[in-house]
């Protein structure tokens, strides 16, 4: 009987280390597992990290900004949501809020354009916005008080943020996605006109003077990767100086940016303007002809020293005399016209297409009521004078 209890015991045991061994050894192989997941993980988050560019271009590359746009539609791009209306509080900004949609309608009512070729772009995505934006600026708009300072209508700092960004963020994501599907259209047709778009005091960390997305930056870096384009020109003939892509491009030996602007004047970033290729300032008092001259003069030095692939033009209507934030007025009689507004454009496009040149424009600043009818007109005469198409062929519609 002793044996047999030894021998029993003897069992005991062995079975006992063995179950020990085999529960150690899984340990050690999930352990190893464990560990090798999350070293796996880090190693993705810091190659996330330090890898930037692979992440722009992951982004970039699976955006559905760009799409196909039937022959149906025209290279125009404009979209009701653009038009931004809260509660009355966007009349306390003296920008009109509803000007994309009038320039339209002028455009459609006048016989230049058929509402139902006007190509409607998407809305940017935070993905796409990410393309150039931190993620810290895009929560900082989860602040209604910062959307308030940007737009600069203290109000807004109030009201719930998902009002605020549904009534006054979204229209400028839809334009955003306006201003990068053009660069796409203008490849392709020669020209687009986002009619919107051009905030150009944003730059990747900080929006103001009523810019809260840099679509000019984005619309760039888009045009790099999707579009194989690898010079581009900047022509910003807005007011305000354009701080916003100096600061987000000017470093950029890609990019050339000729900026004429008025120096006087809100944003006074003198830090930015050390990125200007090309600088042209306009002093209050400058008149039409003066205006012009100077532009005909920057154009020719401008595409003497660089050969652009395209050319984004930022065409802001705040020149024009009594413009309350632009402040280009000579005098009482001495002014920057609707004639000179329809005068310069028609220089940009003019030496853009006898170059062969895509030309993006965006109808930027502009902060009076008649803004809208100032830049029909001259769109209008762009299509009279075969630099734009406006209207198809019968065997197009």
């Amino acid at each position: 009987m002793k044996d047999v209890r030894v021998v029993s015991t003897w069992t005991d045991l062995t079975r006992d280390s063995a179950v020990y061994l085999l529960f150690t050894f899984s340990a050690i192989k999930v352990s190893h597992f464990i560990y090798r997941c999350f070293q796996s993980s880090e190693t993705s988050s810091f190659s996330m990290e330090t890898h930037p560019e692979a992440l722009r271009r992951e982004r970039i590359l699976s955006s559905k900004l760009y799409f196909n746009v039937p022959e149906s539609k025209v290279s125009i791009i404009y979209s009701s949501a653009y038009d931004i209306s809260f509660m009355g509080i966007e009349k306390l900004h003296p920008f009109d809020s509803t000007k994309w949609r009038r320039v339209c309608k002028f455009l459609v009512s006048d016989g230049f354009l058929e509402e139902k070729s006007i190509v409607e772009p998407l809305e940017a995505s935070n993905s796409d916005l990410l393309v150039v934006h931190s993620l810290n600026y895009l929560n900082s708009l989860k602040s209604s008080a910062t959307v308030a300072r940007i737009t600069e209508v203290p109000p807004v700092a109030f009201f719930p943020n998902f009002l605020v960004q549904q009534k006054v963020l979204s229209p400028f994501r839809k334009q955003v996605g306006g201003t990068i599907l053009a660069a796409k259209l203008a490849v392709e047709r020669g020209w687009a006109i986002n009619v919107g778009g051009g905030f150009h005091h944003c730059t990747a960390e900080r929006g103001g003077g009523f810019c809260a997305f840099a679509d000019i930056s984005l619309c760039i870096h888009f045009a790099f990767l999707r579009l194989s384009i690898s010079r581009v020109m900047i022509i910003d003939l807005d007011a305000h100086q354009g701080n916003g892509h100096e600061t987000d491009l000017g470093d950029d030996s890609r990019v050339y940016i000729l900026d004429m602007y008025n120096p006087e004047i809100y944003p006074y970033d003198y830090s930015a303007r050390r990125f200007i290729d090309q600088k042209v300032e306009v002093m209050s008092g400058t008149s039409t002809d003066e205006y012009l001259r100077k532009l005909d003069k920057a154009l020719e030095v401008a595409f003497r020293n660089f050969q652009p692939e395209m050319v984004v033009y930022n065409a802001g209507t705040d020149i024009l005399d009594g413009d309350p934030l632009g402040l280009l007025k000579a005098s009482y009689t001495l002014q920057i016209s609707p004639d000179g507004i329809t005068s310069r454009d028609e220089k940009v496009f003019r030496v853009a297409r006898e170059r062969e040149v895509p030309v993006v424009m965006l109808t930027s600043g502009g902060y009076m009521k008649s803004n809208a009818r100032v830049i029909a007109d001259s769109i209008e005469n762009l299509s009279r004078q075969g630099l734009i198409k406006t209207q198809l062929d019968s065997a197009s519609t």
